[in-house]
Formats: structure tokens, sequence, C-alpha cells
């Protein structure tokens, strides 16, 4: 049993509902969800996941702005932050650095490749 804990933070329910029920069912993790990046913070806050999976495209506070806000918070700085999008093609490495990500997976995602993708971009071994 996999005991490592994931925050997903997208405001689409039907990715959130996929992602979670995949990551549960094959990739054995615990997730918790949060529909937005004001939401996301605070519960990064409080349940200190193992790592955060973020949607980089949110109404309100996007991606970037809750990487930041991430980043800036002694409490949830060292939370590594993988960001799922449909833009990569605009993402290069030296932006992950600036938003203090660890890797990038694109949208759409293979719902049966995404706990295999989350390992390899935080290097757990799956």
């Amino acid at each position: 049993m996999n005991t490592r804990r994931i925050l997903l933070v997208d405001d689409d329910d039907t990715i959130r509902e996929v992602a979670q029920l995949t990551l549960e069912a094959v990739g054995g993790y615990q997730v918790v969800t949060a529909t937005g990046g004001a939401e996301g913070v605070a519960k990064a806050t409080a349940e200190q996941p193992d790592a955060i999976l973020l949607d980089m495209m949110m109404p309100g506070m996007d991606g970037p702005t809750t990487a930041a806000h991430l980043q800036a918070s002694e409490s949830t700085r060292a939370i590594p932050v993988v960001l799922l999008t449909a833009k990569t093609a605009v993402i290069d490495r030296s932006d992950w650095d600036r938003l203090g990500v660890v890797g990038v997976i694109g949208k759409p995602f293979d719902p049966m490749q995404l706990p295999d993708q989350v390992a390899s971009a935080l290097g757990w071994a799956s």
C-alpha cells in the first residue's frame, strides 16, 4: 500500500475525478483535491501532502500564481509541484525553475499512464 499523499488542484470536475480515481486505484496514492488555487494553497498548508499536481489554467488564482504562493510559504515551499497543462509547448525548463515545479504533465493525459508519469516527474520508484 502506497502511503504517499498527493494534492490535486484542478478546476475541471471531470479531470479531477478521473485523475483522483486513477491515482488511487492504479497508483495506490492517497489523493486530496482542491477546485482552485486559493483552496489548493490552504489544503497544502493544512494537509502537507507529499506532492502537488497543479493545473496551469484556472479562473481566479491560476497555476503560476498558486505556485508562487506555495513557494513563498515556509510551510509549503518544500512540497514538490508538478504542473498539469494543455500548453506544454509554451513551457520550457526555465519556466519550471522560475515556478519552482519539478515537472510538467500534458493534458489530455492517458489516465492509465498518469500514476507512472507522476512517479517519474517526482523521482519516485513506481
